[in-house]
């Protein structure tokens, strides 16, 4: 073989990887507009992780990102319209338990179906609960709130975020094992619903600890309990509840990221890595940490087994403690 034959064969070799590659470059997705993240509550942790990951994602993505807040139906509203929407890309959900895992139960009828009709993206984050209570509640710790509801069963008031809410369905968790009444008061979203926990208009409250640490730590409110399986780092003196004489008594709160089902799986693996990427930067974790958020960051898959566990796991409290939807 001659040198210019070589040099042709070599040609046709490297313009044949070329060709090759072309198409796997090809199947990285991009948006031909702008992205909306529904967040189906208003003023929790839920939209303030939509605003972290949308301001970096509309970098790495190349459109802008909006957020927009669509309360309601204990989530099912802006859950829907994600469903409900184009499969293309172009919208995507701020999932967690109520419209995900929850409402299935809840609901006597339920306008999607959270497993069929939404595509996961990634789970982000996990996080246990504190019990709070308002500061000017002469209690110190779970005992001492049991007595209270106990020796005054129409005296205490508790507040969630929503009807069928983790917040909501954890305070009738301990309901339950500890035999008391508090009224319960939704709200629609953490904000309205701390607003009113440290006016006293309320007197307790299971939260996620982004809404509520700032207030303990200038008094306004008290931190009785916790709801994981062990303690806060950054709260070593709150017990748990299992601490604080509720055996196995944990409730984990948690948010991920979704689409409407049937959109195209280079789509879903696109954001998929943009969204695991911006979870694991550092000013990112640092940011989540400081909310006591525990990142998980994995698989489309792993999110929906996890979605698949929760539903049962929460049907559950709901059967046992008779809570159905307004």
């Amino acid at each position: 073989m001659s040198n210019m034959q070589r040099i042709a064969a070599a040609a046709l070799f490297f313009a044949g990887l070329a060709g090759l590659a072309a198409p796997a470059l090809a199947q990285e997705w991009a948006p031909s507009k702008p992205i909306r993240i529904i967040v189906p509550i208003v003023g929790s942790t839920n939209d303030a992780l939509a605003r972290i990951v949308a301001e970096k994602l509309q970098t790495a993505i190349g459109q802008p990102v909006y957020v927009e807040n669509k309360p309601g139906a204990g989530g099912n509203i802006g859950a829907d319209m994600v469903a409900k929407s184009a499969p293309d890309g172009h919208t995507l959900l701020v999932g967690y338990n109520g419209p995900l895992a929850i409402n299935v139960s809840l609901f006597d009828k339920m306008p999607y179906d959270p497993l069929k009709d939404l595509a996961p993206i990634t789970l982000a984050v996990t996080s246990p609960q504190y019990l709070a209570v308002t500061s000017s509640l002469p209690v110190k710790n779970v005992a001492e709130l049991v007595a209270m509801a106990k020796a005054d069963p129409k005296k205490l008031s508790y507040g969630s975020v929503a009807v069928g809410s983790a917040s909501h369905l954890t305070m009738e968790m301990l309901k339950l094992a500890a035999k008391v009444n508090l009224t319960h008061v939704p709200y629609k979203g953490a904000s309205p619903a701390v607003t009113d926990l440290v006016a006293g208009n309320v007197q307790a409250a299971f939260m996620v600890p982004g809404n509520v640490q700032q207030f303990a730590r200038d008094g306004r409110l008290k931190l009785i309990a916790s709801t994981g399986p062990k303690r806060f780092p950054s709260t070593p003196n709150v017990p748990t509840m299992i601490e604080s004489g509720f055996p196995d008594f944990v409730a984990t709160s948690w948010i991920g990221f979704l689409t409407a089902a049937g959109t195209p799986r280079n789509i879903i693996d696109r954001y998929n890595k943009e969204i695991v990427a911006i979870l694991n930067l550092p000013d990112v974790r640092a940011r989540l940490r400081e909310m006591e958020f525990e990142i998980v960051a994995g698989t489309p898959e792993q999110f929906g087994d996890w979605i698949r566990g929760e539903i049962p796991r929460w049907g559950k409290v709901i059967r046992e403690t008779g809570t159905k939807a307004n």
